[in-house]
């Protein structure tokens, strides 16, 4: 498999070889059970769901291929050669210590932000009476182009974005509590799923 599913616990601090602190992050990774067996890639599920939260049509999915119910569904190419059976399930042990992942998830809601929080604007005059500290400014011209940009760095929406961190080096994988931790931090809050693939940009 090129991936997992898992979720975030938090942020900690280990020694390294050198006895230096490093910031980790601990991620609840599997056991993600086989639902379905394509030609090219491969569903797994992750962490259990109550049958009284889920539709009768999903729920009737899970029920005929006797496994529990889960909250997560997603779909990942499955490696050459390597038969899979449905029920399976996947765990940790494909990762070990040393090994470079890519770890995507959702980004932390902040609300409505301004330019400078948002895009990092660096604001107007401070002193001397100015008015427009934080303010937009202008954004356009009146005669060429003759409107605002499309993409223009505005005001608005921040966060709850889908980021995926690339080249994370894996610190340490214990199976038996399915748990993997990785170097440095991984987008989203606490609790939050994250899916966790082999790292395209680093060699094997």
């Amino acid at each position: 498999m090129t991936g997992i599913l898992g979720k975030k616990i938090g942020m900690t601090q280990i020694f390294d070889e050198n006895g230096k602190f490093v910031g980790v992050t601990a991620i609840l990774a599997g056991p993600c059970p086989v639902l379905a067996i394509k030609e090219k890639a491969v569903q797994i599920g992750f962490d259990a769901a109550k049958e009284n939260r889920l539709k009768k049509p999903l729920l009737s999915y899970f029920k005929k291929r006797n496994i529990s119910p889960c909250k997560v569904i997603k779909e990942f190419s499955k490696d050459a050669g390597k038969e899979y059976k449905i029920g399976e399930e996947l765990k940790v042990d494909m990762f070990k210590p040393g090994d470079y992942v890519d770890v995507r998830g959702t980004s932390k809601g902040k609300g409505f932000q301004g330019g400078m929080k948002r895009w990092h604007w660096a604001g107007g005059p401070g002193t001397h009476g100015s008015t427009s500290h934080r303010r937009v400014g202008s954004i356009g011209s009146s005669t060429t182009p003759g409107r605002v940009w499309k993409g223009h760095h505005m005001p608005g929406h921040m966060g709850s974005q889908n980021k995926t961190l690339q080249n994370l080096q894996i610190v340490k994988v214990d199976v038996q509590n399915n748990l993997l931790v990785v170097k440095g931090a991984v987008p989203g809050c606490k609790n939050s799923y994250l899916v966790i693939k082999r790292a395209k940009k680093k060699n094997k």
